[in-house]
């Protein structure tokens, strides 16, 4: 009996301990930081649809998702270290490698930029971004992607640098304000600000590249934009973390494409449909072919944005890039 009893408090004894080796793991779930440049923009949905449909948690890991204006400021909260990765455009990757600093697209979410030129309604005279000349122009920020386009945009059109200005309005409410108050003429944003404005009639579209087609028409080829990039430093020292998220990140395109808008929305924080669930659901119909479905670097897509860069920025005068150290495709052609 003394036998059976030492042996059954061995048992016990041994459970407790594989309970505690179960908790323990989940304790020590992989933290992780990533900064978003305005998480409730639609083109950025892939961050916390992942959070909300639990596969981070899946993954054993424990990710912070912050929420941040603009892109150039979630850029360079990851270059200070303060967090580990950027829910941003890929654009970012090029132009820092042009400043000695290597990123890379670990996982690539959409193939167009999901921007729009808006202009407003009370200036019927502006029919085309060569009409801008002279004018004050909206983006999120200064250094911006947003920037980026808005520059590329006018300079194609024939409108040099410095014969327009851009202004940091940022997005929703900002942005919208500004264009009412007619601080600026036209800027670039994203959904759900671009329906909001369209239905008030504050605003109508210039320039559209929610689409593929509409992308291709405008920017010369497929705009690889929203993505998961990281500092090429961390990646290397963080591999089995960095396919973590890959794996939590394809499986939530796989998601979007294989679910309708409503669907998606039903997962999405209500304070995300800035009170209008039913433009938001249409606004996100209309624009989640953006998306890719499995996270892979569409193909000439990198070309593309160097082309679009190139076209007016000084930081690639004279610059060699090697766009294949802007990024990655192997965790997302491992992902489960």
């Amino acid at each position: 009996m003394k036998n059976h009893f030492s042996f059954t408090r061995l048992l016990q004894a041994m459970g407790l301990a594989a309970a505690l080796v179960v908790s323990s793991g989940a304790l020590a779930a992989d933290k992780v930081t990533i900064i978003i440049g305005g998480y409730e923009k639609q083109i950025y949905l892939p961050a916390k649809l992942a959070a909300n449909l639990g596969y981070f948690t899946a993954e054993g890991l424990d990710v912070e998702l912050l929420n941040e204006a603009s892109g150039v400021d979630a850029e360079n909260e990851m270059l200070a270290g303060a967090v580990q990765g950027v829910v941003g455009f890929y654009d970012h990757c090029v132009d820092l490698q042009t400043k000695g600093k290597y990123v890379q697209s670990v996982v690539q979410f959409s193939q167009a930029p999901g921007e729009v030129e808006l202009v407003s309604t009370k200036h019927p005279e502006i029919k085309s971004m060569a009409d801008l000349r002279g004018k004050s122009l909206g983006v999120t920020g200064l250094g911006s992607s947003t920037n980026f386009l808005s520059q590329y945009l006018m300079v194609k059109s024939g409108v040099p640098l410095g014969e327009f200005s851009t202004i940091p309005v940022g997005a929703g409410t900002t942005f919208i304000a500004a264009m009412q108050q007619d601080k600026i003429q036209a800027g670039m944003t994203t959904e759900p600000t671009i329906s909001r404005m369209l239905k008030t009639g504050d605003a109508r579209i210039l320039v559209d590249m929610r689409t593929l087609e509409k992308t291709k028409q405008a920017l010369g080829g497929p705009y690889p934009a929203a993505s998961l990039y990281m500092s090429t430093d961390w990646i290397e020292k963080n591999r089995p973390t960095v396919q973590k998220l890959a794996n939590a990140f394809v499986k939530t395109l796989k998601y979007i494409n294989t679910h309708s808008a409503a669907e998606i929305a039903e997962k999405m924080p209500k304070d995300f449909y800035a009170g209008d669930k039913d433009s938001y659901v249409k606004a996100l119909a209309d624009g989640k072919a953006m998306f890719t479905a499995d996270g892979v670097m569409p193909q000439g897509g990198p070309e593309t944005v160097l082309a679009v860069l190139s076209a007016f920025s000084k930081n690639l005068k004279g610059k060699t890039v090697d766009l294949s150290k802007t990024y990655t495709t192997e965790f997302v052609k491992n992902a489960k």
